[in-house]
């Protein structure tokens, strides 16, 4: 049996001590390797894309570039890297600009090491991992909004039922679970959310629910 490669992970985070921390973490992990971490946005835009990891752990607060930014440009040049935010501050506007621009997870960096190793596991896995106090800042920016359907036209009720899970972060088995429905038919559901909303992504599936507003 050929084994499973190991996730190729990305370090973006300017506080040394932060960096070093994780990348001896991701090390550690027997299905991770770290494939390189940068000080700077500047640094990762250089280097990223010559050989993309799957995941890059990317903070919000970067000197010069910031983090919604190199984001936004390693989406371009990366179409399939996942991203995983950590930021000290639980910022609303920065939060939903991440998301926007892309963003698959949101953690705080007082996120104990084995939470990040969890979370970038399940950004791998097509998850959307969030540190509890970022989930219900979003839970709360859903319950302001209004049903949203003349914004996201031609999706069946169950189809925003399904982009709204997505959005919340849910993994296909989950939403499967809370749906009492087969993850095929979740997957089939997906596909035709991504065909009318005229997206290729989860990420930007869930920044036109954002946009609806």
């Amino acid at each position: 049996m050929i084994p499973n490669k190991p996730i190729r992970v990305a370090i973006i985070e300017d506080d040394e001590w932060v960096r070093d921390n994780l990348a001896r973490e991701i090390a550690n992990a027997a299905d991770f390797e770290c494939s390189g971490s940068y000080p700077t946005a500047e640094a990762a835009l250089a280097a990223i894309p010559l050989h993309p990891p799957e995941v890059a752990v990317l903070d919000i607060h970067l000197p010069g570039l910031d983090g919604i930014e190199c984001l936004r440009r390693l989406r371009a040049s990366c179409p399939n890297l996942q991203f995983l935010m950590l930021t000290s501050y639980e910022e609303s506007e920065k939060i939903f600009q991440s998301l926007r621009a892309g963003a698959n997870g949101y953690l705080l960096k007082r996120a104990d090491s084995a939470e990040v190793i969890d979370a970038i596991r399940q950004v791998h896995e097509g998850g959307a991992p969030m540190s509890s106090t970022i989930a219900r800042q979003v839970v709360r920016h859903f319950n302001q909004l209004d049903s949203g359907a003349s914004e996201l036209p031609g999706l069946s009720p169950r189809e925003r039922e399904v982009l709204e899970l997505l959005a919340r972060g849910g993994a296909y088995k989950e939403i499967a679970d809370q749906l009492a429905l087969s993850i095929e038919t979740i997957r089939m559901n997906v596909k035709h959310i991504y065909s009318k909303l005229h997206v290729h992504s989860r990420s930007e599936a869930v920044a036109k629910f954002f946009h609806r507003q």
